[in-house]
């Protein structure tokens, strides 16, 4: 049996080896090299520059505010999915997740054309006779196309753990004379915090390594670090640079899933 596993893993190891191990190992070559070949930390301490660090911080910033958003909109809509015995396989849960097969430029093109001068939404103010408004090129615009592409990556974890809680437990709660807030939080918000941690996870760290969202609702005016990353790999052509600051960014990435797999140590939050 274990020689049959062994087999049917094979294909899957290539797959991780060819597109997973072999480019961290070439951002890695590229990262601590110069265009020479010799080994340099100048690429990866070029993050300490200003214009880095300010792209960082910007990066940081917005990504907290957009995971702190999905939170607040994620969590009262987890709970009346729980609170109508919605089904993990009915419509109204399958609503999220279609949107995320759609593909996410397209997703990302839709908002350009609703906030957009011109677009959909300042033509219908402009035919109600209301004050149009301009927030393509802002950090609002980039916040408001985080929320909406990375929302079903909160909202799916946080169900998923909710509607495994025993409804007996909270009807004891409420027979030993908790209320409404006591049972939310004594009861739920404990035993749904590894929902919330993986959701949290899901949502920060693509929010913080994105560039298309913030190059396309940003009107290119915004910079953020997955921006300059992206910039140097395809504009600048400077992939040691390029991977450098990647890897320094990496860094953020593996601190958060250190952090989900130490408070959902059992995938509670990521199964579903």
């Amino acid at each position: 049996m274990s020689k049959t596993k062994r087999l049917l893993a094979g294909p899957y190891l290539l797959w991780m080896i060819a597109f997973i191990v072999i480019p961290l190992v070439m951002i890695a070559v590229y990262g601590f090299t110069d265009k020479t070949g010799a080994f340099t930390w100048e690429n990866v301490t070029a993050m300490a520059r200003p214009e880095h660090l300010k792209a960082l911080w910007l990066s940081l910033k917005l990504a907290f505010l957009c995971t702190l958003v999905c939170l607040l909109l994620a969590y009262p809509l987890a709970l009346i999915l729980k609170a109508g015995g919605v089904k993990k396989g009915s419509f109204v849960v399958m609503i999220f997740i279609l949107p995320m097969w759609m593909n996410f430029l397209l997703r990302t093109y839709a908002w350009l054309n609703l906030l957009d001068d011109g677009g959909i939404l300042c033509t219908i103010l402009e035919k109600l006779g209301l004050a149009e408004f301009s927030i393509v090129g802002t950090n609002t615009a980039i916040v408001l196309g985080m929320v909406y592409n990375f929302l079903p990556f909160m909202v799916l974890p946080l169900y998923n753990v909710m509607s495994k809680i025993d409804d007996n437990v909270i009807n004891a709660a409420k027979d030993l004379g908790a209320n409404g807030f006591q049972v939310l939080w004594r009861i739920i918000l404990p035993l749904s915090f590894p929902g919330i941690v993986s959701g949290i996870t899901m949502v920060f760290v693509p929010s913080m390594t994105t560039f298309v969202i913030s190059d396309l609702l940003g009107a290119r005016k915004i910079m953020l670090i997955g921006n300059i990353i992206e910039q140097e790999f395809s504009t600048a052509a400077n992939w040691n640079l390029g991977s450098g600051l990647s890897l320094v960014l990496m860094v953020f990435i593996l601190i958060s899933m250190a952090v989900l797999n130490h408070y959902d140590k059992n995938g509670e939050g990521t199964s579903f």
